[in-house]
């Protein structure tokens, strides 16, 4: 027989990419999954995952260890636009923007949301489909963010909510279909649904009503034919995919939910027949406080608004805040998102201070950006606690965010797939 030799040079490397071995040592833990506080725990990191959680776990002497104060699963948004930011200058930067121009700024935004703690994302609607190759680049190493699902460019309807050519001038309009996202008829959804497919998205976003930014006197009209939203979500699922509704008004939601769609967003007009159907479903809600908020603050300045966006804005924001009080009165399943990219990207945990002032306590809260959230996006068996196993994305704060959940919006540690990207 013969004998296998291995060269010493081929020993080292063999040695040197051994599992890199962490211990956090975290003087608080939230343990998302339990409900509760632990104190004096250690949490073990092998190479991107969580080999061990507890009090004086096994770790090799010559382990990197790091002192922190209260650990928590790493946050997720479920509903960004990493490709811009809302500004008094948005609109017009349409038609100045070219696709490189997206895909830097994504890239800016991405690092500035994984800084702010959020190590996973929806991006729910981009330009280009620039989050697409973003999500490769973060995943291959190239580019720095968080985890990122994305529906890439969103399914509209003609002249509605999501359709690129909207508010233009008549000569610039064109004609718009599925390709870009824009559809009219059953076979059009079925058509945009796999055109996203062959993108590269991982999901499945639709406008199912009118919408308060766009350049269009409705932000509630319902917008899919309820033969169109059937198809979308036949086509979806047959692809493997869910579908997130965009739903300001209740008939839109009414027609999306009953479709099968996977998550409100907004939600913003939901009446008892909503909620009912949802609770029947298992539809999620994601309020988008946050972006409610802005807008209505937005409302209130001269000239940051177009004439036909302004009270669309100033009668959303605030009762989105009711909306919301209402749904988890009502025991909805809350999801968390932001609609980042209206609201300021990198301000993401302000949403947890307008949910608990809109009477969900501070556990719950955080729930809703990790076990909650990790379920929606189908990854409760590898992100949203935790827990061995899983993978290492773990944050941390200085003092009790049970206590004071605005502590959350000064993120002291960020860990993500047991890479540290901040540390105090």
């Amino acid at each position: 027989m013969k004998r296998l030799f291995i060269p010493l040079f081929l020993l080292s490397a063999c040695s040197l990419a051994e599992a890199e071995i962490t211990v956090l040592e975290c003087a608080r833990l939230v343990d998302v999954e339990r409900g509760r506080l632990l104190e004096n725990q250690q949490i073990l990191v092998e190479d991107n995952r969580i080999a061990a959680v507890g009090t004086g776990v096994d770790a090799p002497d010559d382990s990197n260890r790091i002192q922190l104060d209260t650990c928590l699963p790493g946050l997720m948004d479920m509903h960004v636009h990493l490709s811009g930011q809302m500004s008094r200058n948005g609109y017009i930067k349409r038609f100045q923007n070219n696709a490189a121009d997206a895909a830097l700024l994504a890239n800016h935004y991405a690092n500035i949301t994984l800084q702010a703690g959020f190590t996973t994302v929806r991006n729910l609607g981009d330009s280009y489909n620039v989050t697409v190759s973003l999500r490769d680049a973060i995943s291959s190493g190239v580019a720095t963010g968080p985890r990122i699902f994305t529906a890439a460019k969103t399914i509209a309807t003609t002249g509605g909510h999501g359709d690129p050519t909207n508010g233009f001038r008549k000569d610039l309009m064109g004609d718009p279909g599925p390709l870009d996202g824009v559809v009219n008829n059953a076979d059009d959804a079925r058509q945009a649904v796999r055109q996203r497919y062959k993108d590269g998205a991982d999901m499945i976003k639709i406008t199912a009503t009118g919408g308060v930014l766009s350049l269009a006197k409705s932000g509630q009209n319902p917008q899919f034919m309820t033969d169109e939203l059937d198809a979308v979500v036949q086509a979806a699922n047959d692809y493997g995919m869910t579908v997130a509704a965009h739903a300001h008004g209740t008939e839109g939601m009414k027609r999306a939910v009953s479709a099968g769609v996977t998550s409100i967003e907004h939600g913003t007009f939901m009446d008892d027949e909503v909620i009912k159907l949802m609770k029947e479903r298992g539809t999620y809600y994601v309020p988008t406080i946050s972006a409610g908020r802005f807008v209505a603050e937005k409302a209130e300045e001269d000239d940051y608004f177009p004439a036909v966006v302004r009270p669309k804005a100033a009668s959303v924001g605030p009762q989105i805040d009711e909306t919301f009080k209402m749904a988890y009165g009502r025991g909805v399943t809350i999801a968390f998102g932001t609609d980042a990219g209206v609201s300021p990207h990198g301000t993401n945990a302000l949403e947890f201070v307008y949910m608990v002032e809109g009477g969900m306590p501070e556990m719950e809260a955080i729930q809703s950006s990790t076990m909650t959230a990790a379920r929606l996006i189908g990854m409760e068996d590898q992100l949203g606690s935790i827990s061995k196993g899983k993978f290492a994305d773990i944050v941390a704060v200085n003092g009790n965010p049970l206590e004071d959940i605005s502590l959350l919006s000064d993120i002291s540690f960020v860990m993500k797939d047991g890479k540290v990207y901040k540390q105090p």
